[in-house]
């Protein structure tokens, strides 16, 4: 399947800070979750690929068009939504509906009030004087309704509370399910990937770490623990404490447990939050 965004060997430098070169490909029908620790170069990639910065080198095309080319059709087809809205202080939430609305030739108004109803959202006042998590709600509702190809969430339930986050989630995946959608986040939240992700891209200090399919990646770990640590190492060991091991190839492990004869007490799959902070290390 062609992919809807082609990201190949970008790069930026930003003061001493080296993003790249980063490839990856964005798929129609997937949600890809950009996992990394603070300052790994997530929302600069997001920006990147909205062309809100210029690269130094490699290339980005969404929908087969160069996002720094004079043809900027391709935006039509994406919405975008930072972690922090800009310019929209001074605004109600129905002065921000007016004004997004008319831009979307698909823009779904039964969507739009849906939202509102049950988020709670008020309409009527400005979006500076709006509590973080009231402004983070209006944000969501004025993305989803846009009903583009391509939505791009930047930390998009980080000021959430636990009932509106899993109201989002399930609003997100529904919306998902109407058409070929592609989505790309950037979060923090254990939960948000678990439920939501179809495959993790990891970044480390600018870099790429790897693309996993998530629950590929869920499957591939285990812990073991054992009646007495083998003296060498394990095929497939990643770390080893008192009598605990951690395997990323559990076939090649338990094949070698069984061949030493090697007692093992119990075995439990990892969350992914730890195969994730493991991957980090």
């Amino acid at each position: 399947m062609q992919p809807w965004i082609e990201i190949k060997d970008a790069n930026k430098k930003i003061d001493d800070f080296q993003l790249g070169p980063v490839s990856l490909a964005i798929e129609p029908g997937t949600i890809t979750a950009l996992v990394g620790n603070n300052g790994s170069g997530k929302s600069t990639l997001l920006k990147l690929i909205m062309n809100l910065a210029n690269l130094d080198g490699g290339g980005i095309r969404v929908f087969g068009k160069s996002v720094d080319g004079k043809d900027e059709s391709w935006k039509r087809h994406v919405t975008y939504q930072p972690q922090n809205a800009v310019g929209w202080n001074a605004y109600t939430g129905e002065d921000l509906k007016r004004l997004i609305a008319p831009l979307y030739t698909k823009w779904d108004e039964k969507l739009f009030e849906r939202m509102i109803q049950l988020l709670n959202i008020p309409l009527d006042k400005r979006f500076g004087k709006l509590s973080p998590g009231l402004q983070q709600k209006l944000s969501l509702s004025l993305a989803l309704p846009r009903n583009t190809d391509i939505l791009i969430l930047d930390e998009p339930t980080v000021s959430l509370d636990i009932p509106s986050k899993k109201q989002f989630m399930d609003l997100l995946v529904e919306w998902m399910e109407k058409e070929d959608r592609a989505v790309i986040l950037t979060t923090h939240q254990p939960e948000d990937l678990q439920k939501l992700a179809d495959y993790l891209f990891l970044m480390k200090d600018g870099q790429a770490v790897g693309r996993y399919e998530k629950d590929m990646l869920a499957a591939g770990f285990r812990r073991y623990w054992l009646k007495e640590m083998p003296a060498v190492r394990v095929p497939g060991e990643v770390s080893r404490s008192g009598n605990e091991l951690i395997s990323d190839n559990p076939d090649t492990t338990e094949q070698y447990f069984t061949q030493h004869e090697h007692s093992v007490i119990d075995v439990k799959a990892l969350e992914l939050e730890e195969i994730i902070s493991l991957l980090l290390k």
